[in-house]
């Protein structure tokens, strides 16, 4: 898992991979979670703030191009 410094660093196709990785990651826990073979619930809550933080930094980026256009 990536540091938040390390997705700053990240262009906007990097940024989609890793969000597109971070979710299947999150679908995974979920099922595991169902299961019951997940031990450490807490990883679900990670993997969400990370899919967040990650949406948030591409959201940045769009703007920041719009905003340049103008």
């Amino acid at each position: 898992m990536a540091k938040k410094d390390d997705l700053k660093n990240k262009d906007i196709a990097e940024l989609t991979e890793e969000l597109r990785a971070t979710k299947h990651e999150a679908l995974n826990l979920r099922f595991r979670n169902a299961t019951g073979q997940l031990e450490h619930t807490h990883e679900i809550k990670q993997a969400r703030r990370r899919i967040a933080r990650i949406n948030t930094l591409i959201r940045e980026r769009e703007i920041a191009a719009a905003e340049a256009e103008s």
